[in-house]
């Protein structure tokens, strides 16, 4: 195949009725591989990859595995597991909202840590 992005692939697309390009097909065959625990230097090659930046570019970590992360780092504090909640700063508006879906604005001390007992 020469490129993704030819007369073939756009008939094919319209075909079916798929809505995106084949870049963000990449992006997904990128964050399976990842999901499915296969490491950077086999992903590379499989997205056809010379530099580990642009894997990591198609692949990059999702909130599932930074969530776990914090967790194990949690578990560690003196026997106790603290609840997490994931804080994330809406770009066109001035509100915060919470991984559990609960769209208040948190107090000021639940916005320092993130971590709540």
């Amino acid at each position: 195949m020469k490129k993704m992005n030819n007369s073939s692939w756009k008939r094919a697309v319209g075909r079916i009725g798929l809505s995106c390009g084949v870049h963000a097909l990449k992006h997904t065959f990128g964050h399976r591989l990842r999901a499915a625990g296969v490491n950077n230097k086999t992903r590379k090659p499989l997205l056809g990859h010379k530099n580990d930046d642009i894997t990591t570019h198609y692949s990059s970590v999702e909130l599932r595995e930074l969530q776990e992360a914090a967790e194990k780092v949690c578990e560690q504090q003196d026997g106790a597991t603290p609840t997490l909640t994931i804080l994330k700063r809406r770009t066109s508006n001035r509100h915060v909202v919470r991984s559990d879906y609960n769209l208040t604005t948190p107090k000021p001390s639940e916005i320092k840590t993130g971590i709540h007992p």
